[in-house]
């Protein structure tokens, strides 16, 4: 089993930056994939973005530019760096592992609030 805590979100001017962390512990630590996903209100959860144990990176065509993904294997940790921050970017962000191809795990969401 994994758990999975996100911390970093809040409240941030537009145009402005926030860092999330996600940390994992339990019994599976090594991870296929490791990413994010968001949901705003009203609106279906959507992939923000992902990297995979290769160094492959994807993001959703609204972050590009803006958000980097990073993770740090040794500390079972991903990070998502939000540059550039935008009313549109509000919304509880998930993050989530992926030790192959099949499971996912969640962690429980960290709420940016991006409004002057």
């Amino acid at each position: 089993q994994v758990q999975l805590v996100e911390s970093g979100g809040g409240l941030v001017q537009p145009g402005g930056s926030l860092r999330l962390s996600c940390k994992a512990s339990g019994t599976m630590l090594r991870f296929n994939v490791m990413g994010w996903y968001r949901q705003a209100p009203g609106k279906e959860r959507e992939s923000v973005a992902s990297a995979t144990s290769t160094g492959n990176t994807n993001y959703v065509d609204s972050v590009k530019g803006r958000f980097t993904i990073s993770r740090d294997n040794a500390k079972n940790t991903v990070y998502l760096q939000m540059n550039n921050l935008k009313p549109e970017d509000t919304a509880v962000y998930y993050c989530y592992v992926q030790p192959g191809t099949d499971a996912m795990y969640w962690g429980k969401g960290t709420l940016v609030t991006v409004s002057s």
